[in-house]
């Protein structure tokens, strides 16, 4: 864990090696990821077959290449009554929050009788990439599906790798409650492929979306284009705001939520007061002990962790731009003051009693946020990424005549006149 003062000598080289640290892929990944996706474009579901029983260890054939409809309502309906509410509760506010995204038509006249504007529609069909074995997380289908049913998409394929041909039934359970429309036992780089080129069995759908592996998002960045994508997401990161009157046990808590996930993941703390930094320090050390995924959380946090005192909290502020969090816990008693200065950040919980955890799970607003410093030109998942924007013109002649001379001007300028004539004929008329 790396500790920086901000009055010390050196404090911007040191900032700066930590801003830019990398922790993405290698290089080795993409070659790999490129040779899958050649596979599955040219020999479709008998790469997806291979590809299976290499990483998965099951023969599809056998355990079968589509989850059905039935195993998900019996894994719902076996589900423990008050997990099974908590899943509720976190489907029904997460559609709250994401049905007050719908974006509105437009349309308006102008002074010269030329009518404008945009119509939105959702896009037909949606892949939905769910992680299996270790990293198999029922929140996370929520956060991706919810958003694309509000949206109106009519198809919604889901695929999930089923190590040794076993599938979380938490995760299924999940699929049932928002209405997954079909789910494929198929995982990695060679799902999103399948998803994107389309199989003998698999129809290729418009957008992608969904937390994976290194693979998982490689594919996904090399396909875009092919198909939407919901992001390039790299390893999760949180960045916590806290001054000294908060409990370091509490702080020490949320820095460890993200470090948990895996050992990439990266934990930031900004604080003004030194003896409260040193408790924290005490207490992420004391907790890791005490945690069934101590193992990830300590290598995330011995190579990725950092604590950073400042002056004041102010002060922090455009440290924390640079590093553009995915999520950032302002843990104060005033936290829109410090809000107000926030220019770069997927998601921001205020106050000291909005930890990070709530909102991965049932606050409303979306999980699946931008990383690596993305959130600098990046928002996190919303409706908006299964919708598209269609604008539309028309013009009668009255309207035509008041634009269409600078229209001809621009073209005939521009050495278009198969443009500028287009346009002149109907005005000579």
């Amino acid at each position: 864990m790396i500790r920086l003062d901000a009055t010390a000598p050196g404090f911007a080289r040191d900032f700066d090696a930590l801003v830019d640290a990398r922790r993405e892929a290698d290089s080795d990944v993409s070659r790999d990821v490129a040779t899958i996706i050649g596979s599955v474009r040219e020999q479709g579901d008998a790469a997806l077959h291979a590809f299976t029983a290499k990483f998965d260890r099951h023969d599809l054939n056998d355990t079968g290449w589509r989850i059905e409809r039935a195993d998900c309502e019996a894994a719902l309906a076996a589900l423990d009554p008050e997990l099974r509410a908590a899943l509720e509760l976190a489907r029904d506010r997460i559609t709250a929050y994401h049905e007050k995204q719908r974006p509105a038509d437009m349309e308006t006249i102008d002074a010269a009788g030329i009518r404008t504007g945009a119509r939105w529609s959702a896009v037909e069909a949606a892949g939905l990439y769910v992680p299996g074995g270790r990293a198999a997380y029922p929140s996370s289908l929520l956060m991706n599906a919810i958003p694309a049913k509000v949206a109106g998409v009519e198809r919604l394929a889901m695929v999930t790798p089923t190590p040794d041909g076993e599938v979380d039934p938490l995760v299924l359970a999940a699929a049932a409650l928002v209405g997954i429309d079909e789910i494929w036992r198929v995982g990695g780089a060679q799902a999103v492929a399948a998803l994107a080129y389309g199989t003998d069995r698999i129809r290729r759908v418009d957008v992608i979306c969904g937390p994976g592996n290194a693979w998982v998002a490689e594919a996904k960045r090399q396909l875009y284009g092919v198909v939407g994508i919901d992001m390039v997401a790299g390893p999760s990161e949180i960045v916590v705001v806290a001054d000294g009157r908060n409990d370091a046990e509490w702080i020490a808590a949320d820095l460890l939520s993200q470090s948990e996930h895996d050992p990439t993941s990266q934990s930031i703390l900004f604080t003004d007061n030194v003896g409260f930094a040193d408790a924290v320090a005490d207490a992420v050390d004391a907790q890791i002990g005490t945690l069934s995924t101590a193992k990830v959380a300590r290598a995330a946090w011995d190579a990725n962790g950092a604590i950073v005192t400042v002056p004041s909290l102010e002060e922090a502020m455009p440290l924390v731009n640079r590093l553009a969090p995915e999520h950032l816990e302002l843990a104060v008693a005033d936290p829109d003051a410090l809000f107000a200065q926030v220019r770069h950040a997927g998601s921001v919980f205020l106050g000291r009693h909005t930890p990070e955890a709530v909102g991965d799970y049932l606050a409303g607003p979306n999980h699946v946020l931008p990383t690596g410093r993305r959130a600098r030109f990046a928002s996190g998942l919303s409706v908006l990424d299964f919708v598209k924007r269609t604008s539309f013109l028309s013009c009668d002649a009255t309207g035509l005549a008041a634009i269409g001379p600078a229209a001809v001007r621009l073209a005939e300028a521009e050495g278009l006149p198969a443009h500028a004539r287009s346009v002149a004929l109907r005005l000579e008329n």
